[in-house]
């Protein structure tokens, strides 16, 4: 089973209420399975988006889409509220929330104006995430380390079913805690060999760390283009990635799939191959809901792989 969740390049975050409720049913009706939401507090030019926050507003959009996020700037809040935040969410939508989390690192700014050393960001997201994952899990926390002080700490209700957590990251350090904390690796910009070979690598560590019956839900998460022809395509993709992370887009170019669907199905088969069942891509194409339509029909030719 292959499972595609989406988000426009055009975003969620500017529509009025009636034009995200549209798009939801849009995202829904071309059977595709999730809406993608990324985080940023304060990112270059102080643009971002609270994830959990715009997922809060959509859960209401539609009634069974799934609710991705990822990743979550984690170590730039406070675990205790971050397990609150995403117990309320699961409230509204119970059963469709995905909660990818990583370290960021674009941005060496939107880290320190958080109040955050940007050299602890990855001792922090381990603390964090031990934090979090025992609140999702009911237990009473009890954390005391370089970060935190916590004593006695519940979240209830606990999130029923479970919240998967994906630890999203493209270094040794993101992989082995992926395998200590996640119940999956959220991969981008990566081969097929090289997340065979993180896979591998989680199941790994994840027994070494006392957890070997993990339900792995492992992740490739694309910048894609769509469009009548590659050319079309590829301007579309390599102008929002250019406006985003201000580079050219040349970096990013040999992992991009871009095309019609069937190219872009066609660069993300082997893949499927390795045992990718779940995507999430960040949608380019010049109209919004044709690029939808066409993200529909790449979910349809990755089934038939």
């Amino acid at each position: 089973m292959v499972r595609v969740g989406v988000v426009p390049a055009a975003g969620l975050n500017g529509a009025d209420v009636v034009e995200r409720s549209r798009l939801m049913h849009a995202i829904a009706d071309a059977g595709l399975d999730a809406v993608l939401q990324a985080d940023h507090v304060s990112f270059r030019n102080g643009s971002g988006t609270e994830a959990i926050v715009m997922m809060a507003g959509l859960s209401g959009a539609h009634p069974t889409l799934g609710l991705h996020i990822g990743v979550y700037l984690l170590p730039l809040r406070h675990p205790v509220t971050v397990a609150r935040s995403l117990a309320t969410l699961a409230q509204l939508a119970p059963g469709r929330v995905v909660f990818g989390v990583g370290i960021g690192g674009e941005d060496r700014h939107e880290v320190e104006v958080c109040g955050i050393d940007p050299r602890t960001r990855g001792r922090r997201c381990d603390a964090s995430l031990e934090v979090l994952r025992a609140l999702l899990a009911g237990d009473a926390v009890t954390h005391h380390d370089e970060f935190f002080d916590i004593d006695e700490c519940r979240i209830v209700p606990v999130p029923e079913p479970p919240i998967p957590v994906l630890v999203g990251g493209r270094s040794d350090a993101a992989v082995r805690r992926a395998g200590r904390y996640g119940d999956g690796w959220l991969g981008a910009w990566c081969s097929p060999r090289r997340f065979s070979a993180v896979a591998e690598t989680c199941e790994r560590i994840a027994a070494e760390a006392g957890r070997p019956s993990v339900g792995w839900r492992h992740k490739y998460q694309p910048w894609v283009g769509l469009g009548a022809t590659r050319e079309e395509a590829r301007n579309e993709v390599a102008t929002a990635m250019r406006r985003f992370y201000g580079l050219a887009f040349d970096a990013f170019e040999k992992y991009t799939p871009y095309g019609t669907p069937a190219d872009v199905a066609e660069a993300l088969a082997p893949y499927v191959a390795v045992g990718v069942h779940d995507f999430d891509m960040s949608l380019c194409a010049a109209d919004t809901d044709a690029g939808i339509e066409m993200a529909g029909e790449v979910k349809r030719l990755l089934a038939a792989v």
